[in-house]
């Protein structure tokens, strides 16, 4: 039997667009794009590494609301409108992942709006920071 557990934030945004800050499916994890706003104050910086840094505060709590950390993420995909953000907010996202190493997709497409500066989305494994991952080097 096929565990599904639906987690929801508390983001206006959830309700009205039907959608799951998380989902769980057994061991997978994931994680819906997720602005580097504070949900209890509604409030956002304007500086992008400071919404990286709420992002992640976002996302850690998401899944730590389903038994899984930082270290279980085998999947990014990080959205960073504006360009000139790109290398602050990747260095600051480089150090959150500094050993977890997961697949990563990094867009500069426009966001919903002139505030958002950085979103993330992760996918993760249950477990999968224990594991002790096999590392290969391979020429492309």
């Amino acid at each position: 039997m096929v565990k599904v557990t639906k987690v929801k934030s508390g983001s206006l945004y959830e309700e009205k667009e039907s959608y799951s800050r998380v989902v769980a499916v057994d061991n997978w994890v994931f994680v819906s794009n997720t602005a580097g706003r504070n949900y209890k104050t509604r409030e956002m910086s304007t500086d992008p590494v400071e919404q990286a840094r709420q992002c992640f505060h976002n996302i850690e709590g998401a899944l730590a609301s389903v038994g899984a950390t930082l270290a279980d993420v085998v999947r990014s995909r990080v959205v960073i409108p504006h360009v000139e953000d790109a290398a602050a907010v990747m260095a600051f996202v480089g150090e959150k992942f500094r050993g977890i190493d997961p697949c990563s997709t990094v867009t500069c497409p426009p966001l919903g709006g002139p505030d958002y500066r950085v979103e993330i989305e992760v996918t993760a494994y249950k477990g999968a920071g224990a594991a002790g991952p096999e590392y290969i080097n391979v020429s492309l």
